[in-house]
């Protein structure tokens, strides 16, 4: 393997990490190949409310929390000039989300981002990240829970068709801190997030949910990694995905570690598939590593497979026609974890645009 001149290892394709994921369509992201163009494009709200700070700071001045093997995060560690600060102040519980956005309009640009989220001891908050355009993008998003503060993430990747996108969505969580998020996948060309988590304290929770929805010759990579390294922490892992149009490609990787340490953890996982067409494939791999006996559950399931005949079977024998019926059972199957968004005008938005490239697609 080369070495970039930061000292971080290029990947090849042939590691474990990699091997799913098409390293010529990555953009040099992974070796930089292609020099940057542009600056963080994310942008904080228009209106910060009472509790909630946002600024820009010097990556000098805020280091990492976390280490990650992933060269592209190594890569916005060693390049992003910047840190994007999110923090809601102890105590305060926000009452609206706070949206962050990137929106890249015309030619695409080159860029690496990072973000930290703070969350501070027994504040509640809901932040709501939406990105569009067309990009090529690396990014790093570290979330830092205080003991008994609770944050719902909400992520959604509505890229324009030639987009690439690459991340870690980090959550730390300290004792009786709840992480709830939701990360949606609809557009780009190539879109590999890895959403991970950390307990470092009991009590904890986090409850990871995602949908996506790959069309012709999208490819989406989903690689979850939870660790429960102390005792008594709760997860589960919930994401669903549909795939329409030939080499429409996702992948899902769900991989649980069960400390020695971590007794009494309670832990599933779970994804499902929706194949709607010939030439799409879907690939998910479940995995869980135990190292103690003294757990409350662990489990896992995987399923893909075509439409349900007979929920299809009902509602012609009603008179939908055949389209309609698909339509309606496409959504049914997304709308158990985009509910949990919280907010009608996206829920109803990303929605919406399943139906159009469901049209597209003629199904």
């Amino acid at each position: 393997m080369s070495v970039l001149a930061t000292n971080y290892l290029t990947p090849t394709g042939r590691e474990e990490a990699w091997r799913f994921t098409p390293l010529n369509r990555l953009g040099g992201l992974h070796d930089g190949s292609t020099p940057l163009t542009g600056i963080d494009s994310l942008i904080g709200p228009s209106l910060v409310q009472p509790g909630v700070r946002v600024s820009r700071i010097s990556r000098e001045l805020l280091t990492p929390e976390s280490h990650s093997d992933d060269v592209v995060v190594q890569r916005v560690h060693s390049e992003c000039a910047s840190v994007l600060h999110v923090e809601i102040s102890a105590g305060m519980e926000i009452a609206e989300p706070i949206h962050l956005s990137r929106a890249i309009s015309g030619v695409g640009q080159t860029e690496l981002s990072r973000v930290r989220i703070t969350v501070a001891e027994n504040a509640r908050a809901v932040v709501i990240l939406e990105n569009s355009g067309n990009i090529v993008l690396g990014e790093d998003i570290e979330i830092v829970l205080a003991p008994n503060s609770f944050l719902k993430f909400v992520t959604l990747q509505e890229w324009d068709a030639a987009s690439i996108y690459a991340a870690r969505h980090h959550a730390i969580i300290d004792r009786d801190a709840t992480f709830e998020s939701v990360t949606v996948t609809v557009g780009g060309s190539l879109v590999r997030i890895s959403p991970t988590v950390e307990f470092i304290a009991p009590g904890s929770s986090a409850e990871l949910l995602g949908v996506y929805f790959a069309t012709e010759g999208q490819h989406f990579e989903h690689r979850i990694h939870v660790d429960h390294a102390v005792p008594k922490a709760k997860s589960r892992v919930n994401f669903k995905g549909a795939l329409s149009g030939d080499k429409a490609h996702t992948v899902w990787i769900g991989d649980v570690l069960i400390r020695a340490a971590a007794e009494g953890t309670d832990t599933y996982e779970l994804n499902r598939n929706l194949l709607l067409s010939d030439g799409a494939r879907a690939d998910s791999v479940p995995n869980l590593e135990i190292e103690t006996g003294e757990i409350v559950g662990a489990g896992h399931a995987s399923t893909t497979g075509r439409f349900d005949d007979e929920q299809l079977f009902y509602l012609m024998s009603r008179g939908v026609p055949m389209d309609e019926a698909r339509r309606l059972v496409v959504r049914g199957f997304f709308a158990e974890i985009i509910s949990h968004i919280g907010n009608e005008i996206i829920q109803e938005r990303l929605m919406t645009g399943i139906d159009g490239e469901l049209a597209k697609a003629g199904q």
